[in-house]
């Protein structure tokens, strides 16, 4: 993580037992540092999806529409969507065989 940071030049990283956060606070290091990094080494697996979620988060705020009640409601469901809450598609036992 500290090289990661090194790396991107922004972040902190806090410690909670056995949790370590990554986190990020300036809007201008996620736009142009983060984001950039990540969609040049994807992450696998289904965080990707979660991240492609993130980038329309910002895509949103980068256009100050979290500063209204219609932008904040498309940031509601999008976040609902996210993490544990994401619907995935599994294949059928027939699929598999």
């Amino acid at each position: 993580m500290k090289r990661l940071i090194e790396y991107l030049d922004c972040g902190n990283i806090y410690r909670h037992k056995e949790l370590i956060d990554f986190q990020v606070t300036k809007f201008s290091d996620l736009i142009n540092k983060v984001i950039p990094f990540f969609d040049k080494f994807p992450i696998l697996g289904v965080k990707y999806e979660d991240f492609l979620d993130f980038c329309k988060i910002a895509d949103i705020m980068k256009v100050k529409g979290h500063l209204t009640a219609s932008g904040l409601d498309q940031i509601r469901i999008i976040k609902a969507g996210m993490n544990r809450r994401r619907k995935i598609l599994c294949a059928s036992k027939d699929v598999l065989k």
